[in-house]
């Protein structure tokens, strides 16, 4: 499912996954909505458009959607680390409590 897009020159991010069908200008985003975004790439469905500063022309825009899409790739690009270290780290604490 896609997330964050570019369309018609502006970006735009999905504020509640039951509405899908409803996206918000990026330039409206908020703390609570990076947040819903951070826990939305947990999933494995998790989509969003390529940054190209060529198709939006707001510049707002452009500087906004580049930067969390970058700190989303990261995240992205090591999710599975992540998982990983967490389950380690659970897991530890699971058998030395059990």
């Amino acid at each position: 499912m896609k997330f964050l897009k570019i369309d018609d020159n502006q970006a735009f991010f999905i504020k509640d996954k039951n509405e899908p069908e409803i996206w918000t200008e990026i330039d409206k985003i908020e703390k609570d909505d990076l947040l819903k975004l951070l826990d939305f790439a947990t999933e494995d469905d998790f989509e969003m458009d390529v940054y190209d500063e060529n198709t939006l022309a707001n510049k707002a825009h452009q500087l906004i959607y580049k930067s969390i899409s970058e700190k989303l790739n990261v995240f992205l690009t090591n999710k599975s680390r992540f998982k990983d270290q967490t389950e380690a780290i659970y897991k530890e604490a699971l058998e030395k409590y059990q």
